[in-house]
């Protein structure tokens, strides 16, 4: 499945993303490069706090199984939230969605993106007891992007697919050398970094993250225990996480109102408001998440961009996001949320305002005067999706759309819908790392993320494009042409950044939402 579902299910401070990702110029030989530098100062050091409270656990419900504990393997993101906590990259999103340097003290890029030279932080042990050192990130960078002897050359984190060749220097850094300019690269080498040679990731995971894998019990829980020599000064507090498995949302509701359970995401504002404020703190952040109403442009009716117009022209996201999200959710129109700052296009809101009458003139026109069957094929696990699809249903029939429910388990959704792509219309909320390139690269025809089988010649050339920009208002640019074209061929229907809410009890503190799809335990310990 290479990446594949990496970006599915994840108002962000995307200006502290900027300052993240500001480079300045470092002359080397004559030659002007860009460093992306990385202050420890944005490294946690919890051994100031003196009221620090260490000991304990928690338990954390989430609502799907795992797939996979390879990080650069792993398909669905709720792996990916799960194994924040085991691995760790070159850099790093901190909550805030800034880019900090984590496994790598400092980047330095040539003048022309090519080359990306990485000086490796000392002092970090694996949880297996190794030391980490420049062998390990070259046999990890090699591994992703697919280029070890006993590959075969297919990335398997599509994005490192560019990388021509990884190499340690003189220095004991590590230079990866693309096969072209990329300027859009360095948040993917957030990508989880394992021991030389190593090759049980799935089974027996090893990274250098503050908790260490234990155990898994298919159908109950993933435990993981406190790495007592995380190199991270007094972290993490607690003993021990437990990622509890729980049947579906309100399964896990329950659990978390009985006490089994302490803390439980992406609740909507109808559930939090169940719960005892005396027992529960509920935390909150955009998302960064994008929900579509995701229509095949390969299927029939729905290759006709008229029958794609009506669609979006028939439905009303305001009320959708009220029946599900209690009104906690941001409309979108585009394929981007603006949680993305000035990539996204904000010129383009309210472009669908729902108009009946339309709709059914654009469906008259293609041949469906009385409207079709349509059968949207939704992972029954997440009820938000489960209930936008009943909306849906409720709404497209005004325009004579019967759309058809159909409900499947996590495992056949990923196989049948994201990869094989068999299937008519589905509803999902697609994630990306914290860049407006991984939001939209999904949508080149030749991408393997590209599970509505989009495609336009015009946003291939762009987005062949933008990594080979260095001007920021060029990028924006482009970014916006391709928003607009997507919206001139109704790609899909786009409905809602959903608000994050997390349920915490309040015996934890700590605990922060992330503008992704991600559960990070370091910082969270029991409150005094």
């Amino acid at each position: 499945m290479s990446k594949a579902f990496k970006k599915a299910v994840s108002a962000a401070l995307f200006l502290a993303l900027c300052a993240g990702l500001c480079a300045c110029n470092n002359g080397q030989s004559g030659e002007t490069s860009q460093t992306v530098p990385g202050p420890d100062a944005s490294i946690t050091d919890a051994s100031e706090n003196g009221d620090a409270v260490y000991g304990g656990d928690a338990v954390v419900g989430i609502t799907q199984e795992p797939s996979s504990f390879d990080p650069h393997k792993a398909v669905a993101a709720g792996d990916k939230e799960l194994i924040f906590n085991i691995y760790e990259g070159l850099y790093k999103f901190d909550s805030t969605g800034t880019l900090n340097p984590c496994l790598a003290t400092d980047c330095t890029i040539s003048d022309d993106s090519t080359v990306y030279t990485f000086t490796i932080r000392e002092g970090v042990t694996f949880h297996n007891g190794d030391t980490l050192d420049a062998d390990d990130v070259v046999y990890s960078l090699k591994r992703a992007a697919g280029l070890l002897d006993s590959q075969d050359g297919t990335a398997l984190v599509a994005e490192l697919d560019c990388i021509k060749d990884v190499e340690k220097n003189d220095a004991g850094q590590v230079v990866v050398t693309l096969e072209s300019g990329n300027s859009e690269l360095l948040s993917y080498f957030t990508t989880g970094i394992i021991p030389d040679g190593y090759e049980d990731c799935d089974s027996q995971p090893v990274g250098t993250g503050p908790f260490k894998f234990a155990s898994y019990t298919i159908g109950e829980n993933v435990m993981l225990v406190k790495n007592e020599d995380y190199w991270q000064t007094g972290l993490p507090y607690l003993d021990s996480v437990t990622f509890k498995i729980c049947a579906d949302m309100d399964s896990g509701l329950l659990e978390l109102q009985n006490g089994s359970i302490d803390i439980f995401p992406y609740l909507d504002s109808i559930r939090a408001d169940q719960l005892d404020p005396s027992q529960f703190t509920i935390e909150s952040n955009g998302s960064n998440m994008v929900q579509i109403f995701a229509l095949n442009n390969a299927v029939a009716p729905l290759d006709d961009v008229r029958v794609r117009e009506a669609i979006n022209l028939a439905i009303n996201r305001q009320d959708i996001i009220q029946v599900t999200m209690g009104g906690a959710g941001v409309e979108l129109t585009t394929a981007m949320s603006p949680a993305m700052g000035s990539y996204y296009d904000s010129s383009l809101d309210g472009t669908y305002t729902q108009d009946i009458e339309a709709a059914k003139a654009l469906l008259e026109e293609a041949g469906y005067p009385d409207g079709f069957s349509l059968t949207v094929t939704v992972p029954s696990n997440y009820l938000v999706h489960v209930n936008t699809a009943v909306e849906l249903a409720s709404e497209l029939s005004a325009v004579g759309i019967d759309l058809e429910i159909e409900q499947v388990d996590w495992a056949t959704w990923l196989e049948t819908v994201y990869t094989n792509r068999e299937y008519e219309s589905t509803v999902i909320c697609l994630t990306s790392d914290y860049a407006p390139y991984d939001v939209l690269q999904r949508y080149a025809s030749s991408s393997s993320d590209n599970f509505i089988n989009y495609s336009n010649s015009e946003v291939d050339a762009l987005l062949a494009e933008i990594p080979t920009l260095a001007d920021d208002s060029a990028k924006t640019e482009a970014y916006h042409e391709i928003l607009n074209i997507m919206v001139e061929d109704s790609a899909s229907c786009y409905i809602q950044d959903p608000t994050t809410l997390t349920a915490v009890s309040t015996r934890l503190t700590g605990y922060s939402v992330y503008p992704m799809y991600v559960q990070d335990m370091s910082q969270v310990k029991l409150a005094e």
